[in-house]
Order: C-alpha cells, then sequence, then structure tokens
C-alpha cells in the first residue's frame, strides 16, 4: 500500500475507507462492517466518518468494525459539525463521537464546513482538543484556497494537518491553486468521492473509451483507474466508499497501479486540468 507522509511524520494509507451513508440501512450492517474489515485487512487503515453520518450511526457502525483490532494500527477521523465547532460544543461533540467509535481518540478532527462560528474560535477549540488528548491532529473540510489563506493568518494554523474536499477526475478544480498551496506547506489533500459516485459530475467517466482503455492495459476496471489517479502525486488521500468485501479489495489493489506519463496524459485529454479557479464542488 503507497503511504502519505503527514506533518507529524505518520505514514497513513494513500488509500482508505468513507463510510458516507454507512448504518443508514440496519440490513446492510454487517455487510458494511465485513467490508471496512476486508479494508483493514487490505492495508486500508484510515477510516474517514463524520457525526453528520447518519446523525452518528456512521460512527457507531465504525466503532463495531474496528473492536477486534489493535487501535494503534488504525487511522480515525471524524469531523464535527459547522453549528458544533465552537466553546460552546466542540468538546462535548468530540466526545459524542469518541463513545460512539468507542475509542479514547481521534488520530484527524476536522472541521466539516465552514458556519456562522469565528474561524479562529474553531481553530483555538481544535488546538485544546489536541492538548487534551482526545485528538491527535486536526484539520478542515470543504475549505476554498481563499479560506486557507484566511487560516493561516491564524495562531496554530500551522497545526492544520489536512483538507478534505470533493476531488475526482470529472472535478479537477482543487489543482488549479489549493493542492499546489497545499503540497508547499506539507499539508496532505484528502479526496472524498474520489470514484465521482454522486452528482451529475460522474456523467460520461465509467463509460470514457480512454479510460477503458488505461483500465484494460492494467488489467483493471476504471474505478481503479480513478482512484491511482487521484494519488498520483504522493500528498494525496482518496477515501472510496464500499459496502461490498469484492470492491474493497479492488479499492485496495488500485493502490498499487501506476499510470505512465503518457497514461496521464491521456487521461487530461478527456477531462482536461482547470485553467482558472473554480466553484467548489461539494457533490
Amino acid at each position: 500500500m503507497k503511504k502519505v507522509i503527514l506533518k507529524n511524520g505518520i505514514a497513513v494509507p494513500a488509500v482508505g475507507q468513507g463510510t458516507w451513508k454507512t448504518g443508514d440501512i440496519p440490513d446492510r450492517r454487517e455487510q458494511e462492517i465485513a467490508a471496512l474489515r476486508t479494508g483493514i485487512e487490505q492495508g486500508m487503515t484510515l477510516i474517514d466518518t463524520a457525526e453528520m453520518y447518519g446523525s452518528g450511526k456512521s460512527e457507531s457502525l465504525v466503532g463495531e468494525a474496528i473492536a477486534p483490532y489493535d487501535r494503534e494500527r488504525l487511522f480515525i477521523v471524524s469531523k464535527v459539525l459547522p453549528q458544533n465547532a465552537g466553546r460552546k460544543a466542540m468538546r462535548r461533540s468530540c466526545e459524542e463521537s469518541l463513545k460512539r467509535l468507542k475509542t479514547e481518540y481521534l488520530d484527524l478532527y476536522l472541521y466539516h464546513w465552514r458556519g456562522n462560528i469565528p474561524l479562529s474560535e474553531t481553530v483555538e477549540c481544535m488546538q485544546e482538543l489536541k492538548n487534551s488528548g482526545l485528538i491527535r491532529e486536526w484539520g478542515v473540510s470543504n475549505f476554498t484556497t481563499d479560506d486557507m489563506h484566511e487560516l493561516e493568518a491564524l495562531a496554530y494554523s500551522e497545526n492544520c494537518t489536512a483538507v478534505q474536499n470533493l476531488y475526482h477526475i470529472g472535478s479537477r478544480g482543487a489543482e488549479f491553486s489549493l493542492k499546489p498551496y497545499l503540497k508547499t506547506r506539507g499539508t496532505a489533500f484528502m479526496a472524498y468521492c474520489p470514484l465521482a459516485v454522486n452528482g451529475s459530475l460522474r456523467s460520461g467517466i465509467t463509460e470514457n473509451t480512454v479510460l477503458m482503455q488505461i483500465a484494460e492495459a492494467h488489467s483493471a476496471t476504471v474505478q481503479q483507474i480513478m482512484l491511482a489517479w487521484a494519488i498520483r502525486d504522493g500528498n494525496t488521500i482518496a477515501i472510496p466508499k464500499s459496502s461490498s468485501q469484492k470492491h474493497t479489495v479492488e479499492n485496495a489493489l488500485a493502490a498499487e497501479i501506476t499510470l505512465s506519463d503518457e497514461e496521464l496524459r491521456m487521461i487530461d485529454s478527456e477531462f482536461p486540468t482547470p485553467d482558472r479557479e473554480l466553484p467548489l464542488d461539494v457533490e
């Protein structure tokens, strides 16, 4: 499994596991737990969740899935909602997430998206959680480059470990300024929805003849090529969601695919890099 090195020197898998909508349907619980455990066994020890997902159901399912494993082997990520990202509620939100996950700490806690609470207050609360040991690192999600410039002016901004945004072959807006900005600061980028499973941006990707040709050359699926493409720069962590053990194994194997320069040029011709700042994609 390829790795991404975070600011603290910890190596995390370049392909982890997302859990959006996981836990929503009780009849799928055992299947989803099995998929997560399969992912862990395949080296995808980074698991991403959030208090918003199923109003805590996803965190509870993750807590059950990780119970048999050595906690130090895992890298657990969760997120705090904007309305809870201040002095009145953040510590309580974090503690409730920890209870659902049945763990004493989070490896990474993310501010899910910006709300009305001043960013400076959110950052101070994140740092307090880190100082108390409830979280080991913190970061942000759904932030633009302008948001990151605002963050950079605040105390403790150097401790922002990762930024998580939507990113896939059909949504490359982060490449114009955000990803280069993060790389110069040693801040990891996390790609949610790297397989473009939702929204109109998925249209035309999985049936694209060039992607199908590249996939055939690697004896892979188009989805595996999409994951290999997403993590190609060594600073990006992709977090695809899978409720199937088969697809989970395929996601893990995608991390071993290296695309050639010519293949990357072929992809660029079909899905061009942006030549200007684009609005933040969220679905």
